[in-house]
């Protein structure tokens, strides 16, 4: 009873320690799931209409589409440039997909298996052009081409692993057009029922025809704005918030951006740099005259381009190169050759010129043996029979070679390889070389090809150039003095007023750059900037970025955030938005001035009397915006009065244009020839209409409230 007692005396206490635990575990999984929402968002790529998609979800789709590209192309890989703007063409995709579905999905809008069926069947989309059921002989789709490749796609799954992998692309590459077919389809069914909202009619085509065809010749006196000089108008701050109040619209902001100024110093290789490199180069030249086997001095010379031995044409070689390989003798070798467009130092050799089918039609069978012996004798009895009348079909047959179908080989499908083995380049110089319907025994290191030329056509010349190409870059001491002084700089210079104010005594530019947003790859235009632009939409105004080794590891990078630019609309305190705002008040102001002066003028040569100038305009219609030499611009209101004034008759009152302000006399009005169709008409304005409907993806994508963070990731 007392241990009981004690315990209801500190009842208080007890309660208290076990609500603070209580606490604790309650507040420890509430870190938690703040945590688990931090590490979700930071995995976030971008937000579409509420929907967010993660790195892996975009990455998976960037994948996709860089193996359709990889595919169209016949590449390997994609470079910095090409994978940048797949990654656009990926998120805009994603964007206006999300987009159009929403709206679809109100409208009760699908696109059914039949229809995709339809299309299929119809062959004539530009998408399925793109695909490899094509029919070669009738240049169209061949829907039944894909239904035996979907069918031979299920049984191949446990076929041979190569056969399997390839069958396994192009199933990839076909569901990708499959699905970009539905997605286009929807898009184009949304985009038609908008536009037949829009109708057109018979009075509005004739007044469409009659606004394009009737023309008038006017004599014009134009007073520019340039005539009065800006410090003879007065601009108050009333003016300012009057004029911004009206064009507010104009300045609205649907992404946030942002202001910097930055230092960015790009470090190439210095004189003493640039004469290592020569010497270096003319030592090259001198081994790779004498050598019997250029390959290798090339290869010692780490060169920018491959010596393979291959005859090609000049296509195969930079500009620079084939430029110079006709003026050669073949078995030369140039001096060494600055060229400045790329950078570079360069030595040509040429091997030899000869001329050479471009395209070869030819035929093989594989043959191999127990030994490379009898290798050898079967390949000779075969050469022998076909010499001898034998069907080249049916002996191949024989050896397993399925028909032994006739090839077209082509100079550009080798001639960019950077390496070729001994047995293609032995392959590839027998087949060029080779008459029609000869028949060679080609050896090989496993093997031996019995080979037929059928047919060769456009002769070209062919080159075998051994090329030293190296480009001029800086020494490791260069860049460290280039570094350490830069390093210097921005350690002196820790505020944006002392970077602005102390980079031209130190031999550095500030360049500025305006609006930049999360959408850019690179800062500035600089490769390899992700960093900077990370810590760009994560600083605060006024602030100093580190110093960042950036570009192709040849820039050196220090930003400051001059300003930032929330959503929304930009304000009259804005540097921008203030100059275009006071440009608009000062033409306002001077277009005043200007109507005054010519107050009370009925004739264009009273108005020439007022300092005007007296032009003559020719072939003046309501549907398209005059120029008008006499200002250098565009004036749609003069096209708009002079259609309103009739012939004969002066201007009722003066026009402010975009450069000045005019006065005019209408001496005569024609119509072009040209008979008015009204069909024809309402169907251009039914086009017009299309066209104009096809902007409603400019106003969904505002009303989408996109985010885009693809700059943390990519």
């Amino acid at each position: 009873m007392a241990a009981l007692g004690k315990i209801r005396s500190a009842g208080k206490f007890l309660i208290f320690i076990i609500g603070l635990g209580l606490f604790a575990f309650i507040a420890e999984e509430g870190f938690r799931s703040c945590e688990y929402l931090r590490n979700d968002q930071r995995q976030q790529v971008g937000e579409v209409l509420g929907e967010k998609i993660n790195v892996q979800e975009f990455q998976k789709l960037v994948d996709e589409y860089s193996e359709v590209i990889k595919m169209q192309q016949g590449q390997e890989n994609l470079n910095d440039e090409q994978l940048n703007r797949v990654k656009d063409m990926v998120w805009n995709s994603f964007v206006q997909n999300k987009i159009i579905a929403k709206e679809a999905q109100k409208l009760g809008l699908t696109v059914t298996d039949q229809e995709i069926a339809n299309i299929l069947a119809e062959g004539t989309n530009p998408m399925l052009m793109q695909t490899p059921f094509v029919n070669q002989q009738t240049g169209r789709f061949d829907v039944n081409a894909l239904k035996k490749f979907l069918a031979d796609y299920k049984t191949q799954q446990n076929a041979n692993p190569q056969l399997a992998k390839q069958y396994d692309t192009i199933y990839k590459y076909w569901t990708f057009i499959e699905k970009n077919l539905r997605q286009q389809l929807l898009a184009q069914k949304y985009q038609s029922l908008f536009a037949h909202c829009l109708i057109s009619n018979k009075i509005e085509a004739k007044m469409a025809f009659n606004d394009q065809n009737q023309e008038s010749q006017i004599q014009l006196a134009s007073l520019p704005y340039s005539s009065i000089n800006d410090s003879k108008v007065t601009i108050t701050d009333a003016d300012l918030k009057a004029k911004y109040d009206e064009l507010k619209p104009r300045f609205r902001q649907y992404v946030e951006s942002r202001d910097i100024k930055y230092v960015d110093i790009q470090v190439d290789a210095s004189a003493k740099d640039k004469a290592d490199l020569q010497k270096q180069m003319e030592g090259y030249a001198k081994d790779l005259a004498t050598a019997a086997n250029p390959s290798e001095v090339v290869s010692k010379s780490s060169s920018l381009i491959q010596y393979t031995g291959l005859a090609v044409s000049k296509d195969a070689f930079p500009y620079d190169i084939a430029n110079r390989l006709d003026s050669m003798a073949v078995g030369s070798t140039s001096a060494v050759i600055s060229n400045k467009i790329d950078n570079t130092l360069n030595v040509i050799k040429l091997v030899s010129k000869q001329q050479l089918p471009d395209s070869i039609q030819f035929r093989l069978i594989q043959v191999a043996g127990a030994d490379m012996a009898a290798a050898k004798k079967s390949a000779d009895s075969i050469c022998t029979a076909i010499r001898n009348g034998g069907a080249f079909e049916e002996i191949a047959k024989k050896y397993n070679q399925q028909t032994g179908e006739k090839t077209w080989m082509t100079t550009r499908q080798y001639q960019s390889a950077p390496t070729v083995d001994a047995d293609t380049k032995n392959y590839i110089e027998s087949l060029n070389t080779m008459a029609v319907n000869e028949v060679k025994v080609i050896p090989l290191t496993q093997g031996y090809l019995v080979a037929q030329v059928v047919d060769r056509k456009n002769m070209i010349n062919k080159y075998v150039a051994a090329v030293i190409k190296k480009n001029i870059e800086f020494s490791r001491d260069t860049y460290t003095a280039a570094f350490n002084k830069f390093s210097a700089f921005v350690s002196a210079n820790q505020t944006a007023d002392a970077i602005i104010k102390n980079a031209k005594a130190s031999g550095y530019t500030v360049q500025e750059r305006k609006d930049v947003t999360t959408s850019e790859h690179y800062l500035a235009g600089i490769h390899s900037t992700r960093d900077a632009l990370k810590w760009l939409f994560e600083a605060k105004k006024g602030e100093v970025s580190p110093m960042y080794e950036c570009g192709d590891n040849n820039h050196l990078l220090v930003v400051v955030l001059d300003n930032i630019n929330k959503k929304g609309y930009r304000t009259l305190d804005d540097e921008q938005v203030k100059e275009m705002v006071k440009a608009e008040v000062m033409k306002d102001k001077k277009a005043e001035m200007l109507m005054a002066k010519l107050n009370g003028v009925n004739s264009v040569n009273a108005a020439k009397s007022k300092g005007a100038n007296v032009t003559t305009i020719n072939q003046i219609t309501f549907a398209a915006p005059t120029f008008i030499p006499s200002t250098g611009a565009s004036e749609p209101a003069l096209s708009g009065a002079v259609a309103a004034t009739a012939k004969g008759k002066f201007s009722a009152h003066p026009v402010k244009g975009n450069a000045g302000v005019y006065v005019f006399q209408v001496m005569n009005k024609t119509n072009r020839a040209g008979k008015f169709d009204e069909k024809s008409e309402m169907q251009k304005l039914r086009q017009k209409y299309m066209q104009n409907a096809g902007n409603f993806m400019n106003e969904l994508y505002i009303k989408a409230n996109v985010v885009d963070n693809r700059y943390l990731f990519f």
